[in-house]
């Protein structure tokens, strides 16, 4: 028991001093410098002579076995997020975001190219199982959308639906990838 006037070290700091008061859970010690400073109870030990610190060896691991950083924390289990709430990837099939120009380039060949780079990114999809994607590509005349539904038509593992009206607009198609078709 600590009490007004015992010598007391502090356990984790190289800190000794008198006590000056104590409640029920705190001790306020002057330092051997002359300050007060304020410790748990826990946190010091008595020491029994002038010249050496030597608590018992019960009195340490007592204090030690009080403190935080000892104590087990209960293991939480790491909670991995679903892959519905995973953020689809995004593709987008835009002519100016595939190529720096368009000159010289005919419509059949743009929207060759937006297939080509749909085909490509959905089979990169499939292979890496990541189970949604969406197409971003604009609203226009209908001719890339209709492309892409005959596309991903000629997959068995695909279903198809349009993207978050008030994220994408009207120019998106999400495409929900099947893991393991039956």
């Amino acid at each position: 028991m600590i009490q007004k006037g015992d010598r007391v070290s502090v356990l984790d700091e190289p800190i000794s001093g008198v006590v000056i008061a104590v409640t029920s859970e705190e001790v306020i010690i002057e330092t051997e410098d002359g300050f007060d400073m304020t410790f748990l109870i826990r946190e010091v030990v008595k020491i029994k002579s002038e010249d050496m610190i030597i608590p018992s060896y019960e009195e340490v691991n007592r204090n030690l076995q009080e403190k935080e950083i000892f104590k087990k924390k209960p293991k939480r289990p790491i909670a991995k997020p679903k892959e519905r709430h995973l953020p689809p990837m995004e593709v987008d099939l835009h002519i100016h975001k595939l190529v720096k120009s368009t000159r010289g380039m005919t419509n059949h060949e743009m929207v060759t190219l937006q297939i080509d780079t749909a085909k490509g990114q959905l089979d990169f999809a499939i292979n890496k199982r990541i189970p949604r994607v969406v197409f971003i590509h604009g609203v226009g005349q209908g001719v890339l959308k209709e492309e892409l539904k005959y596309l991903f038509g000629r997959y068995d593992n695909v279903k198809t639906s349009d993207a978050d009206y008030k994220k994408y607009g009207l120019g998106a198609m999400e495409v929900y990838i099947v893991q393991n078709p039956r």
